[in-house]
């Protein structure tokens, strides 16, 4: 019969934070038992090393620049809820096709992919809109500018991009005005005077928009209404665990679909009472534990286990829904290394071995737990070093729900089901394409009769300061210009003798060095090829914020308060 679906994301959570995948000093054992009673991949990648894209491949098992979900600007995800950009309606997610075929849908916690189109009530980009029942989240993110004494991820660039250029134009007005006072030049008043006013007003309605930020942004919304504005964090962890709970007690007659979007490790950090101060890595140890906590909720469908409510192990109980569900835990990208409070504490994970973090293809960028359960189904305890990649959810259970797979799109994930079962030892992905942005970074080769993975690099970011592991003057790396150096030819690494990606091969070391490279070139031919231009939902059209798009529970006159779900 159609299984259940319970898909559960992490956000920014590194691959070496988990004691399945090494970590001796975070305390995560109901993830580990996951690992222990279904299987971990080792060579899990997400498809982008950024969240707005990374979660539209996930959803659609495409590539994000096949949706416009990747970026030719500088800014690769969405900063606002009244943006414009979002997952196209043309675009089938899983959540679309399960519907189709009698499944119960739902998503909680984190969205990140738009809203509405053209008015604050068309929902175009909404959850709702793209297959899922229910909704409990937050349509953006969770930003620093959200928790009050928590800093701001704008400033730096706020200060760069927008202050400056307010500065340069008072001063040339200004100097106008005198220029004209002292007769030196004749301006029109009357231009002069319009220039001021619309000077005034741009300045005016920035000062507004951040100030107000918190409250315009970060509101949870249950469905189309909002019904806490601003966000609250106080037990915000037990409120998702709760309405998850909630949705599968309401479904145990019919199949469902589950995706569990976490908040968690994503800065502004937050742990309620019961975890704060608890780890031994300060905040960011506390909310990765309170996480592996919250999975316990989830998962007591089959592992039977008490913490904080009854009504699941009811449903384990009543229902037996254990041996019928397939579980998967990810996140949708590295760690981000860069991450240090304003009192100098680490609030950004732990990639392990790996190089680099969120925003950058280097491994600690891409490489991402990957852990699948489904008793009876999956053999227990094993281990696959295969490249999978997370845009395979998709092909892998709309296949399970018996649904049918598009046939007019270019779907890039595959069936996991073959792996996962031990029918088959190698991933069907020969090729992986490693987006920064939508600029075309690097290619990952598998080749079917061989155990290296080749990976080469067209460009990498530069750090800063030189000797770090990261991009901390500007807090992400980006994707072109001075902030990357270009390579021609282009880096090769073999990860299956160096993961860290530490040393780049060169004709001397390895005599199929150009043999290498000109297949990974012919594959990019290919690849590009099957590519077709799509409008850019990431433009600066589409990313910027527009009031009319605005959603407010109250009035601006009241700073858009409520707070329904305390209520």
């Amino acid at each position: 019969s159609n299984p259940n679906v319970i898909l559960l994301m992490a956000d920014d959570l590194g691959i070496g934070d988990l004691g399945c995948y090494g970590n001796r000093t975070l305390r995560t054992p109901n993830i580990d038992r996951l690992a222990e009673q279904g299987v971990t991949f080792t060579q899990h990648i997400a498809a982008s090393p950024l969240c707005t894209p990374s979660r539209a491949a996930f959803l659609t098992g495409r590539y994000p620049i096949r949706s416009g979900m990747a970026a030719f600007s500088r800014v690769g995800v969405f900063l606002f809820s009244a943006s414009s950009g979002g997952l196209p309606s043309e675009e089938l997610t899983f959540s679309k096709l399960l519907k189709q075929r009698g499944y119960a849908t739902a998503l909680i916690g984190k969205w990140h992919l738009g809203m509405n189109c053209e008015s604050s009530n068309d929902f175009c980009h909404h959850p709702l809109s793209h297959g899922f029942d229910y909704f409990y989240g937050l349509t953006v993110t969770n930003f620093r500018d959200c928790k009050p004494g928590q800093g701001s991820v704008f400033l730096k660039g706020v200060q760069k991009s927008v202050v400056v250029p307010i500065q340069i134009a008072g001063i040339m007005l200004v100097s106008l005005a005198v220029v004209q006072y002292i007769g030196l030049l004749k301006v029109p008043f009357q231009a002069l005077g319009y220039c001021l006013l619309m000077t005034a007003i741009l300045v005016v309605v920035f000062i507004f928009f951040f100030y107000h930020f918190r409250h315009l942004n970060c509101f949870l919304m249950r469905d189309h209404q909002i019904i806490q504005q601003p966000l609250s964090y106080e037990n915000l962890t037990q409120r998702l665990t709760k309405e998850a709970v909630q949705f599968i007690g309401r479904n145990t007659d019919a199949p469902f679909l589950l995706v569990l979007s976490y908040l968690h490790v994503h800065t502004a950090l937050y742990a309620s009472k019961n975890f704060r101060g608890k780890s031994k890595h300060g905040l960011y140890g506390d909310a990765v534990e309170e996480m592996d906590w919250s999975v316990v909720i989830k998962t007591a469908l089959f592992f039977f286990f008490f913490f904080g409510g009854w009504q699941v192990l009811e449903v384990l109980e009543k229902y037996n829904l254990s041996d019928n569900t397939f579980v998967y835990f990810t996140s949708d990208q590295g760690a981000h290394v860069e991450e240090i409070s304003s009192s100098g504490e680490v609030h950004g994970g732990y990639n392990g071995i790996y190089k680099g973090g969120k925003s950058m293809n280097w491994e600690g960028g891409i490489r991402v737990p990957g852990l699948v359960r489904w008793p009876g189904v999956i053999q227990a305890g094993a281990y696959i070093d295969e490249p999978t990649s997370n845009m395979d959810i998709f092909p892998t259970i709309v296949e399970l729900a018996k649904a049918q797979l598009p046939s007019d799109r270019m779907i890039d994930g595959h069936d996991l089901m073959p792996l996962l079962q031990g029918k088959v030892t190698q991933s069907k992905h020969e090729f992986l394409f490693h987006y920064c942005n939508a600029y075309l970074n690097a290619v990952r080769w598998h080749p079917g009769n061989s155990e290296s993975v080749w990976k080469v690099f067209f460009f990498t970011p530069n750090f800063s300061p030189e000797d770090s592991n990261g991009c901390y003057d500007s807090h992400v790396c980006f994707c072109h210009g001075a902030f990357i150096t270009r390579h021609d030819p282009p880096l090769l690494f073999d990860l299956s003798r160096d993961p860290e990606e530490k040393v780049p091969l060169t004709p001397e070391t390895e005599s199929r060095f150009y043999e290498i490279l000109r297949v990974i070139q012919l594959a990019v031919d290919n690849h590009t090829r099957s590519l077709h231009a799509v409008p850019d939902q990431l433009s600066w059209g589409n990313l910027l914020w527009k009031p009319w798009l605005q959603l407010c529970c109250s009035s601006l006159f009241q700073s858009c308060y409520c707070d329904y779900d305390s209520e």
